[in-house]
């Protein structure tokens, strides 16, 4: 399995992601989209593949990398 390419942790179960990172404004990533982590703990960018971990939540601490795609949730703005 190849282990996502960013990895963010958040606070709260409902994300935005647009594609913007170090170097790479949010104009030249991807449309916006909420996602909504849910029991797993976790969630995946159908776009940038970016996962965000709820802190303190299931998928919170070793082996995230190991864990499969779960990009449900994914709504464009």
């Amino acid at each position: 399995m190849i282990p996502p390419p960013e990895v963010t942790r958040v606070t709260t179960a409902r994300v935005a992601c647009d594609g913007a990172q170090a170097g790479i404004p949010a104009a030249l990533g991807h449309p916006r989209v909420f996602l909504e982590i849910d029991e797993h703990g976790y969630v995946d960018c159908g776009y940038c593949d970016r996962r965000f971990v709820l802190i303190g939540g299931p998928a919170d601490g070793p082996g995230l990398n190991d864990k499969p795609d779960i990009p449900s949730g994914a709504s464009p703005q």
